[in-house]
């Protein structure tokens, strides 16, 4: 990482299945200051609420669809907004992911300086990868932790961070996966083209690639 007197953010885009937590681990092994917000983490300690708007975001969120933009950018920017100190850097996973969001997003990072030390890295993987992905992936009853079907990740039986018992999401049935990745085309690319018309530095990676090849990459745009 190159000298700097502001600390270095990150965001981590791309279509469903294309590594960005298996990405984020990595980075947050390699930079230890990072302050990780994962939006999928915050949908489901609100799902987790005895609320009526927790009970239809779990509906909206188990159909595959996406939960509507004021509840999740409230989650996220509130979480910046509280928490991140001013020599602190963010990593950002899964948002923004609608050209709302992104708008907001590029707003926030100017008003707390940042925009120019902030890098968005757009996790590329072709749609047909990204549904042999997604029907294969499994999920940590114990600890929540997302278990790419890639690599040796396709050989464990167990949690490899926990040990706990892995099973497939709800969301990964055909359907819910036609209609995030449809949602990814319609509504994440433009959100995409956003930030990059808007000069922040947006940086596009080949997913098909083994994962630490794909980490090699990220680093060296860094």
């Amino acid at each position: 990482m190159k000298a700097s007197k502001k600390p270095i953010n990150f965001v981590l885009l791309g279509p469903q299945g294309c590594g960005k937590g298996t990405q984020a681990r990595l980075l947050l092994n390699k930079f230890k200051d990072l302050y990780y917000i994962y939006t999928g983490d915050l949908y489901r300690d609100l799902i987790g609420k005895d609320s009526d708007a927790a009970k239809r975001i779990k509906r909206v969120v188990e159909s595959g669809d996406l939960v509507m933009e004021s509840v999740t950018l409230s989650l996220w920017i509130n979480k910046i907004i509280y928490n991140i100190k001013s020599n602190q850097g963010i990593l950002l996973d899964g948002s923004p992911r609608r050209l709302k969001e992104a708008e907001d997003f590029v707003e926030l990072f100017r008003f707390l300086e940042r925009d120019k030390n902030t890098i968005v890295f757009v996790i590329n993987i072709s749609k047909q990868e990204s549904f042999d992905r997604l029907t294969k992936r499994r999920v940590c009853k114990k600890c929540k932790q997302v278990i790419p079907w890639i690599g040796k990740y396709k050989e464990l039986k167990k949690c490899d961070k926990c040990g706990g018992e892995l099973f497939r999401r709800q969301d990964d049935d055909i359907d819910g996966i036609k209609l995030r990745l449809k949602r990814y085309r319609q509504w994440t690319i433009p959100a995409i083209n956003y930030i990059k018309n808007k000069n922040m530095k947006v940086v596009e990676i080949n997913g098909e690639q083994p994962i630490e090849k794909v980490f090699k990459d990220i680093l060296k745009n860094i």
